[in-house]
């Protein structure tokens, strides 16, 4: 039995979601910016570090790792430096521009995961990704100083609803995750019961 810690991931790829829609929809100047750079780098360590473990160790089966390991670091990466940004009071449109790469990325994984029937179920996952993948290609219209209320609302709106999806798979992997591996014995303790 593998163990893994995809639940964790999910779970932050939720609260980044809406944490960025709040930070769109809220931070509109310099000083407002410099008070979500906690919460902004919570998720981004969050992402990034277990991202970074999971692409280097490949602990899920089959091509599971590489994709939530490499998305993870992608998005963990992209909070990191919005927090960087938001602190320094630099212009955040350059890391918009890397979230167009990263969006694609997602957008392709997502039409992948639904062709491949990945997860149990495979048209919410890929749905997700594609919803997230959807927000980072528009987020630099977001960010960019001024803009329309729309587009900010629009963004915001979709990260919304990609936060709704990844509820919908985080909290019942989660449920699960409790029962599947409530006998789980690290190979540790085995050996030391063993002797």
């Amino acid at each position: 039995m593998f163990v893994d810690y995809v639940t964790l991931l999910l779970v932050n790829m939720l609260a980044g979601h809406v944490l960025l829609a709040l930070f769109i929809l809220r931070a509109r100047d310099e000083q407002s910016r410099r008070h979500w750079v906690p919460a902004l780098a919570a998720v981004g360590i969050v992402a990034f570090i277990p991202g970074l473990h999971m692409i280097f160790t490949w602990p899920l089966p089959g091509s599971y790792s590489s994709a939530y390991g490499e998305m993870s670091v992608l998005f963990g990466t992209v909070f990191l430096a919005l927090a960087m940004g938001a602190r320094t009071g630099s212009s955040l449109i350059p890391v918009g521009l890397y979230t167009v790469f990263a969006g694609v990325a997602s957008i392709v994984l997502g039409i992948r995961f639904i062709g491949l029937g990945f997860t149990l179920s495979p048209w919410v996952s890929g749905i997700g990704f594609v919803a997230t993948g959807t927000a980072g290609v528009l987020l630099p219209l977001a960010l960019r100083v001024p803009n329309p209320a729309f587009l900010r609302r629009l963004v915001a709106a979709i990260l919304l609803v990609a936060a709704i999806i990844w509820a919908m798979t985080a909290y019942p992997a989660l449920w699960s995750h409790m029962e599947n591996f409530k006998d789980w014995t690290p190979s540790a303790t085995l050996e030391r019961s063993q002797k």
